[in-house]
């Protein structure tokens, strides 16, 4: 399997390509979305796209951590992670596809 990065560009051209919008239009929807998906995140500290997954902000406190090469102990500082969550429905396309590429 590659591992390729999707970059907004591609996006904007997936909707220039599916929709029929303009590039320039079809890459201020992309970054309107984004942009609006960001600020939701930052307010309410939860997302949630049907048929495609949650993204929720959590916090994890302060910790102590290890540093793997010296064995010194360090604290790490309290924060907010993002995590996501897939849905049922994405992970049952992912597994599908997976069962087929296994069956050829």
């Amino acid at each position: 399997m590659t591992e390729r990065t999707i970059t907004r560009a591609d996006l904007a051209e997936a909707v220039y390509q599916e929709v029929g919008l303009s590039r320039s239009e079809s890459a201020t929807l992309v970054d309107s979305l984004l942009d609006q998906i960001a600020d939701s995140l930052l307010s309410d500290g939860a997302v949630k796209i049907s048929a495609f997954g949650s993204f929720v902000v959590r916090w994890k406190g302060e910790r102590v951590g290890r540093n793997p090469k010296t064995g010194e102990e360090v604290p790490i500082a309290p924060r907010r992670v993002l995590v996501f969550r897939a849905s049922q429905v994405l992970k049952d396309r992912l597994n599908a596809a997976h069962e087929s590429e296994a069956a050829s």
